[in-house]
């Protein structure tokens, strides 16, 4: 039997057990101490989304488009405010390279897409036996592009495209454009970026302190989700693996239950105004071998490669190489082989968990201040146990700052909250 002073001593854990004692689920439930810490988060501003919306103006003339289709998601958001679902009735917002953006929505969905908007005021609007395709032409015509070429994100459905060439009209990629300004980031939305990430770690923290042996994976999932929840994240996410399910980098459906000497390997994160974290840790419940301490302190140097590789300037995939290269030198891999680390070292993250680009062999695209990456180089073992750290990290003219500092050993394993951007 596990006591909470020989918990502590040695890392986290996780079962199969499906029951909790209620004194544990509760004293991690919002208000049973945590505070929110999102409150002085200041929202996107109607000036910054319209600085968007002229710099995506500026890309689509240098591009030589004549105006873009956004659908919801993250980029409607990101540029009019509108956070929408997506159905089988187009709602989307058309940016045009010249005056001002407007809307095509259902008929029915007009004043709640008015209430939505945080600027403009040209919604068009379709009945059910009407084509909204034919909207999106008419705006075209009315702000004076029209024969022109319209972009669309990669995420744009295949019947959306099809109407629009059924009405005539050329379309190209408009991912130059929404990315083009997406990728890099203002100082304001690094600082939301960090709160999200703040969360996050607090809640590690939390559930850390806490977790007790008999916890399943969903237990675990449980207590972080109210931990964020209570710190005022949203939009929150979360995977608690163990023992050999550490090795499989998004889990497994296998039942598992906490013992003794077992990997915890955790993947969670939140939004803040719309931003995201996404932050990794790997425990060891009660003393780690000699071997999961190798392998941890191996991912942890890792982290430290790719921190040094990334480098203003240089291709974006060299850091996925250097940290392979090492990974090499310790008898790892090789590339993507297992023993060995599976996936790419880290992905590009903002509004959206994933985000163009990532640390992958073969990007070109060279790293420049503003972009946000995630720095998780795990190592994997299919026959044994995984291990992933990861935390997040934001280009400057002086190299990668971290959001979130790695934790410094098996026995200090959360980590701090890096120094707000400024």
């Amino acid at each position: 039997m596990f006591s909470k002073r020989s918990f502590l001593k040695g890392a986290l854990g996780v079962t199969a057990a499906s029951v909790v004692a209620p004194s544990v689920l509760a004293a991690t439930q919002p208000g049973s101490g945590l505070n929110n810490i999102a409150g002085d988060a200041v929202p996107i501003s109607v000036e910054e989304r319209k600085a968007r919306v002229a710099r995506a103006q500026e890309l689509m003339r240098e591009y030589g488009l004549s105006a873009v289709l956004i659908e919801p998601g993250s980029s409607m958001q990101y540029f009019a405010g509108i956070r929408w679902g997506r159905s089988e009735r187009l709602t989307a917002v058309i940016i045009p390279a010249e005056g001002e953006i407007a809307v095509v929505t259902p008929y029915f969905e007009e004043p709640t897409v008015r209430e939505r908007m945080s600027f403009g005021d040209d919604v068009r609007t379709w009945h059910e036996h009407e084509s909204p395709f034919a909207r999106v032409a008419e705006i075209l015509k009315d702000r004076g592009v029209a024969g022109g070429i319209v972009g669309f994100e990669p995420t744009v459905r295949y019947f959306v495209v099809e109407g629009l060439k059924g009405e005539g009209i050329e379309v190209a990629d408009g991912w130059p454009v929404t990315y083009g300004c997406r990728m890099i980031k203002t100082t304001h939305e690094l600082q939301l970026m960090h709160k999200a990430n703040e969360i996050t770690l607090k809640a590690y923290e939390e559930v850390w302190d806490k977790l007790e042996a008999g916890m399943a994976p969903s237990d675990i999932n449980a207590m972080m989700r109210s931990s964020q929840t209570a710190l005022g994240g949203s939009s929150i996410w979360g995977m608690a693996l163990l023992a050999e399910a550490s090795a499989y980098p998004h889990g497994t459906n296998t039942p598992q239950s906490l013992k003794e000497g077992d990997i915890v390997l955790m993947d969670c994160g939140c939004s803040v105004e719309g931003y995201r974290s996404d932050i990794s840790r790997t425990f060891v419940f009660g003393e780690p071998s000699k071997h999961q301490q190798e392998v941890w302190n191996t991912v942890r140097q890792g982290q430290n490669v790719a921190m040094a590789a990334a480098q203003i300037g240089r291709p974006t995939g060299s850091v996925d190489d250097a940290v392979r290269r090492y990974y090499e030198s310790q008898g790892w891999g090789p590339d993507y082989q297992t023993p060995g680390l599976s996936h790419r070292t880290g992905h590009g993250i903002g509004m959206d968990i994933h985000e163009p680009v990532n640390f992958v062999r073969g990007e070109t695209e060279p790293l420049a201040p503003g972009m946000c990456f995630s720095n998780e180089p795990g190592l994997y073992d299919f026959d044994a146990f995984g291990v992933r750290i990861e935390d997040c990290i934001y280009m400057t003219e002086a190299g990668p700052k971290w959001f979130t500092e790695p934790p410094e050993s098996l026995e200090k394993p959360v980590g701090k909250v890096a120094a707000v951007p400024s």
